[in-house]
């Protein structure tokens, strides 16, 4: 048992390891969060907020990513305006026994969303119908969507201004490879709106 252990341990570290060389030799991929980093911090000197929302796992990235923007990352700052569309449980039960779970996030986006603001919709797999929703909702409200999913992209790939495909089809791995994206473009965004490295 205990070397079944190890071996697993040894696997799944290797596939993370993978996953990071990718991302780290993927050029086109740091060109384009040097853009969605300046989509963000162009939004956020012009009073506009950030949005987020994602299912299950990518709920939790999205009120992580808010939290990094709202209190801290690095350094001590002034608060920015993140908000994640996964956290109030009246607002998202009663949207969900009002009109479906499909439109627990687009209904916020309709309540909240505003042109000029950047919407942050997470799917590993690209295809979950709540956030293609919300993603609609945003596109009509002229808010830019950025998106985060696996290889492939889904149905989400063609509706998004940018889209953040990892290179897996495994959602462990998708959702590693968010969290590393997610926490890399906060601290940018910090760094570019207040001129700091890090404590």
């Amino acid at each position: 048992m205990a070397d079944k252990m190890t071996q697993f341990i040894r696997q799944e570290l290797s596939s993370s390891l993978d996953l990071v060389r990718k991302l780290s030799e993927d050029n086109a991929l740091h060109r384009q969060i040097e853009a969605v980093v300046g989509l963000c911090t162009r939004a956020l000197r012009a009073e506009k907020k950030i949005l987020f929302a994602g299912n299950g796992g990518s709920a939790a990235d999205a009120q992580h990513w808010a939290g990094e923007l709202v209190s801290r990352f690095y350094f001590d700052r002034p608060g920015l305006p993140g908000i994640a569309l996964t956290t109030d449980s009246s607002i998202l039960t009663a949207i969900g026994n009002d009109y479906g779970y499909d439109y627990v996030f687009a209904r916020q986006v309709e309540a909240l969303g505003c042109e000029g603001d950047v919407f942050f919709a997470i799917s590993t797999s690209g295809n979950s119908a709540n956030i293609l929703r919300a993603i609609h909702a945003a596109k009509e409200r002229g808010i830019t969507v950025v998106g985060f999913t696996g290889a492939g992209g889904g149905n989400m790939l063609e509706h998004c201004d940018e889209c953040f495909r990892m290179p897996s089809d495994s959602t462990p791995k998708i959702q590693e490879g968010h969290e590393l994206l997610g926490h890399m473009i906060c601290a940018l965004i910090e760094k570019d709106m207040f001129g700091h490295d890090r404590d």
